[in-house]
């Protein structure tokens, strides 16, 4: 796929690379260890355009289309799949509803500062009962006056303390449909809970949400009222090729480590990598990531409307995508570990980290068994769940 690039696609990836070289990959170990990014870093990606990257230029984005976007992210998480998620949750989920159904005011205050960085998305959909089923959203809103009142608790929230701006999903007091809202969350009622723990992907801030009697006014609805569920399946679509593209970067660095350490690790008097076993393995990891990235690409054409006709539709082959990188990244990343042996067990070298940074991919913006059920809906001719 690289020779069908333009000379602005390479550039800018060259660019991305250049930056995640002496910006990321060397502070990626103490981030991890720490459990947390500079908060500099989202400021430094605004200054280059990266946080801007699908936002219109007369907002002050970069305007680019979804594989210039999707090269970036591979490149972000080539050094640091937690920056890697920042980004893809701002400038996937967040900036994609906003730019395609919020009104003119909404644009005009938010996008010029989500392009910069000085505002950082979060996307709130997730509840402590509703992950997988987003349609069991106990997180409620009803009319008061002029006003709707918010109540409820979200889990799993990316950004959800940094963000300047925060897409969330309720549903009408007893029972109605799902709406989507836009909050600030220096609104009063908005609380952020516990830091969540996680196995890998460890300088990510992922919070719990506390809404508490939290008023909004009529600005703060994105879209149609009772359509918020389309949207957040719309939106998952497009962030799930941003996890595709952020797996693609995590396999690939769990590759090149692996790929240089059994060039230079000597065992019974010959380097690793003169072993068949190892050779094979490298093989079948080069061979894995490509694939993905090809496919990856193949969902990004479709998303934008230059598919195959016979091709599946775009929202499966976003999950196609999704699954194949995501398991294409824990794949690798495991016999990378396996490739470095005790060492690659230990802090000291980077594998295990990617290892575990590669299981989350398996896991948020849809599991692998729920893309599996989004794949075989279409090819068996479902229309229902």
């Amino acid at each position: 796929m690289t020779s069908g690039l333009t000379q602005e696609q390479s550039e800018i990836r060259a660019l991305a690379r250049d930056f995640v070289r002496g910006e990321i990959r060397p502070r990626a170990p103490e981030w991890d260890a720490r459990r947390s990014l500079d908060p500099q870093i989202f400021s430094k990606l605004g200054e280059l355009g990266f946080m801007g990257m699908r936002i219109p230029e007369s907002y002050g984005g970069l305007g680019l289309d979804l594989l210039t976007y999707l090269l970036v992210l591979e490149e972000l998480a080539w050094g640091d799949a937690s920056v890697a998620l920042g980004v893809a949750i701002h400038s996937g989920p967040v900036t994609f509803l906003l730019q395609r159904y919020g009104t003119e005011e909404q644009k005009g205050r938010y996008l010029p500062g989500l392009a910069s960085g000085e505002l950082l998305g979060a996307f709130a959909l997730s509840e402590p009962e509703a992950g997988s089923d987003a349609q069991a959203l106990s997180t409620a809103w009803r009319r008061d006056g002029p006003q709707r009142v918010l109540t409820g608790t979200k889990k799993w929230v990316t950004n959800g303390g940094l963000g300047g701006l925060v897409v969330l999903f309720a549903r009408e007091a007893d029972g109605g449909k799902i709406s989507a809202f836009l909050l600030d969350p220096k609104i009063h009622g908005y609380q952020v809970g516990k830091r969540e723990i996680t196995m890998g992907l460890a300088a990510s801030e992922t919070v719990e949400l506390h809404l508490d009697q939290l008023e909004m006014g009529d600005g703060a609805l994105l879209g149609a009222e009772g359509e918020g569920f389309v949207y957040a399946m719309e939106a998952m679509e497009v962030g799930r090729l941003g996890i595709a593209a952020q797996a693609i970067g995590i396999a690939r660095a769990a590759f090149e480590h692996a790929r240089d350490y059994a060039n230079e690790r000597v065992q019974f008097g010959r380097p690793l990598a003169d072993f068949q076993a190892i050779r094979f393995k490298l093989a079948e990891m080069a061979n894995r990531i490509t694939g993905a990235r090809a496919l990856t690409f193949s969902a990004a054409e479709a998303m934008e409307g230059r598919a195959d006709p016979e091709a599946p539709s775009p929202g499966v082959m976003a999950a196609m995508a999704k699954l194949t990188a995501s398991e294409t990244a824990v794949w690798t990343t495991d016999e990378a570990v396996q490739i470095f042996g005790g060492y690659g067990y230990m802090r000291d070298y980077p594998v295990e980290r990617l290892l575990r940074d590669a299981k989350g991919t398996e896991i948020y913006e849809g599991t692998s068994e729920i893309m599996r059920l989004v794949i075989a809906r279409e090819a068996i001719g479902q229309t229902g769940a």
